[in-house]
């Protein structure tokens, strides 16, 4: 018996299950799903879900309501037709799930009727998007370096604080980078520097002079030796980033920034206002520590998106039709 002919006492060409409605085969799906699988309530309805929605689709498509013979003799284009119709209202992800359902619907037809039909399994599944980098605005990323201390319960904390959103945005550092830094990591007055990053990996920073009088600021509240953590708590020892992000998180809270001002979002603005001022993709995957350039090109779009705003915010013929 050929794997790619079934037998018409499995069910395949011409067999019992081929005369089946779709609608009788997905009841028969699912019934399979949540009693033999023992899926959870929510997938088995949310499967159920998709797949009426394509069966729906497939009785448009073809002019009748779709039987087992049907449903074996799809091919790509008609699966194609099927993401196609849904794509506007449904993104790259969305797509993906429900293609993943009716995957799962033919091997169940496959295993238990005979139908078979290797199209679902090879159409390309849609690329879910990564959302875009959110940066702050140049003044709010500057606002946060500035005036971060200002509610800072002593002057010791205010200097660090600055320092370390200096660190932030103007070097583009994650937050476990900068608090991984020892005092003797710091580079003497003209030389850059050595940042280590994912999977080791060590990347070359050059410090602007803002960073570096920030940081002698705060060394001099720092009472600890040179091998000793560069940001500290109140106790002494390496500054948390738990209390890092509830201290952004109070301050954009009080002086009425967005949601997304947090350590992380200096990173994506060094790396944005740096692509906005004319800096090549390279130079900036370089300063990031990206493995790819791919994930620095992303940048490239929230840049677009910020000038796309700015021209309908501004433009007077945005709003025609």
């Amino acid at each position: 018996m050929s794997a790619s002919r079934p037998s018409t006492e499995m069910g395949g060409a011409g067999g019992p299950a081929s005369r089946l409605s779709g609608v009788a085969l997905r009841a028969a799906f699912l019934s399979w799903l949540a009693g033999e699988r023992r899926a959870a309530a929510k997938t088995t309805e949310t499967y159920g879900g998709d797949l009426a929605e394509f069966l729906g689709f497939l009785t448009n498509h073809l002019g009748h309501e779709p039987t087992g013979a049907d449903l074996a003799g799809l091919a790509l284009a008609d699966l194609r037709a099927y993401l196609a119709a849904i794509a506007a209202n449904a993104g790259n992800a969305t797509r993906a799930k429900k293609l993943s359902a009716i995957r799962s619907f033919y091997r169940f037809l496959r295993l238990r009727h005979g139908i078979a039909n290797e199209a679902p399994g090879l159409i390309v599944t849609p690329r879910a998007r990564r959302p875009l980098p959110r940066a702050l605005t140049a003044p709010d990323a500057r606002a946060v370096v500035d005036a971060i201390g200002d509610d800072a319960a002593t002057l010791a904390i205010a200097a660090r604080d600055s320092a370390l959103m200096a660190l932030l945005y103007g070097a583009g550092l994650r937050i476990n980078e900068a608090l991984s830094l020892d005092i003797a990591d710091l580079p003497p007055e003209g030389a850059a520097l050595i940042v280590c990053g994912k999977g080791g990996k060590q990347r070359v920073i050059p410090l602007l002079p803002i960073i570096r009088t920030a940081l002698t600021d705060w060394l001099r509240h720092h009472p600890a030796a040179p091998d000793s953590p560069l940001f500290i708590g109140a106790r002494g020892a390496r500054l948390n980033a738990g209390v890092v992000q509830k201290r952004l998180r109070d301050f954009r809270r009080a002086n009425g920034l967005p949601e997304h001002a947090t350590p992380h979002a200096l990173r994506h603005s060094f790396a944005t206002h740096l692509l906005a001022g004319g800096a090549d993709l390279r130079s900036i995957q370089e300063l990031l520590g990206h493995a790819s350039l791919s994930t620095t090109q992303r940048y490239t779009d929230v840049d677009t998106a910020q000038l796309l705003a700015v021209w309908q915010s501004a433009h007077p013929r945005a709003g025609a039709r």
